[in-house]
């Protein structure tokens, strides 16, 4: 499994956005219904989206954040076959940090519950993807 990251790139080959977020300086993951591990929120961009716009509405939906300002980070790759990726090939997304103020009551789809850590969780979904996705945000979280 390959992980790079990009400054940008041709936008019809974004096919996903995942959002690193905060809340009360406290990380937020995502509980899926199906799994025992947690994930970063983020999902697949839907036709006729801007890569903002699935951002955006896959924060809300993940974690049921209804007030939070949301950033772009960095464009990064994954290369290597996944739970999302059954051919192998690189594939493209959108890197996103976001603050959350406040959440709706409820959720209403795969995720069971988030959780808020003050540590990074040791148990990943993506255990090869999501923790080099946190370290490039890291790196690069000063220029946000």
């Amino acid at each position: 499994m390959k992980v790079s990251f990009y400054d940008c790139i041709n936008d019809d080959l974004l096919k996903f956005a995942v959002i690193i977020a905060k809340h009360n300086e406290k990380w937020v993951f995502c509980k899926h219904k199906e799994r025992d591990t947690y994930e970063i929120p983020g999902g697949h961009r839907e036709s006729r989206e801007n890569i903002d716009e699935t951002a955006r509405r896959e924060l809300f939906e993940e974690t049921g954040a209804i007030d939070f300002s949301i950033k772009p980070v960095c464009v990064y790759s994954v290369t290597g076959k996944n739970r999302v990726n059954e051919t192998g090939e690189e594939t493209f997304g959108m890197l996103y940090y976001a603050e959350i103020e406040s959440f709706s009551k409820e959720l209403k789809n795969e995720i069971e519950y988030i959780k808020f850590f003050d540590e990074l969780p040791t148990e990943w979904t993506y255990p090869l993807i999501q923790p080099k996705l946190i370290e490039e945000f890291s790196r690069r979280k000063n220029g946000l």
